[in-house]
């Protein structure tokens, strides 16, 4: 019966020590119209919605080369939203400074998307802000590094952009060359 009563008295405090507008608040079911990157979505009637406390890598915009993971994030939170009924969950600041609505995102079957994308290293916490759900989020970040998912995990396998695999002539012992002219000719490597 003490435990019982301490993790009441804790909760109740917890509570209590969160501002007033820090409380979170759900919405009606939205549907997800597009996803504009790994942690971006367009919702019906409200627009854009960035996920909040957390941080996915840059897609890459124009001649921005695209962050490692950015894709496999942005794909992730497509297959978990796109085209779906999801409830937001509001808390602390409504915008930020580009004018997207900041929320949680909770699927039609439950999940917590934010913490989805943070637990299969395709997202990291980015909270500025003391959030209710900031502990869970955490969690889910450690999990992800420990089991080295996704960004927390080796270097992703990216070609140079000059790299050409090795030619037929060179394996075999001879080389190409071109002359003056322009003409390819195929000549024996020295030993």
């Amino acid at each position: 019966m003490g435990f019982l009563h301490a993790v009441l008295v804790s909760a109740v405090a917890l509570f209590q020590t969160l501002p007033l507008n820090a409380r979170a608040t759900r919405s009606d079911p939205l549907l997800v119209r597009a996803v504009v990157d790994g942690d971006t979505i367009d919702v019906a009637t409200l627009g854009r919605v960035r996920l909040l406390g957390i941080d996915a890598p840059e897609i890459g915009r124009g001649f921005d080369t695209p962050a490692p993971f950015a894709r496999e994030a942005r794909e992730r939170l497509s297959a978990l939203v796109l085209h779906r009924w999801v409830r937001l969950e509001q808390e602390g600041a409504a915008f930020d400074v580009y004018d997207r609505r900041l929320a949680y995102v909770v699927a039609e079957d439950g999940t917590f998307v934010n913490a989805a994308l943070v637990r299969e290293g395709l997202a990291r916490v980015s909270a500025r802000a003391p959030l209710s759900r900031l502990p869970e989020l955490q969690r889910a970040e450690s999990e992800a590094q420990a089991f080295r998912r996704g960004m927390w995990g080796a270097a992703p396998q990216i070609p140079a952009a000059s790299y050409t695999g090795r030619s037929k002539a060179r394996r075999s012992g001879t080389s190409r060359t071109k002359t003056r002219s322009g003409r390819r000719t195929t000549r024996k490597k020295k030993p």
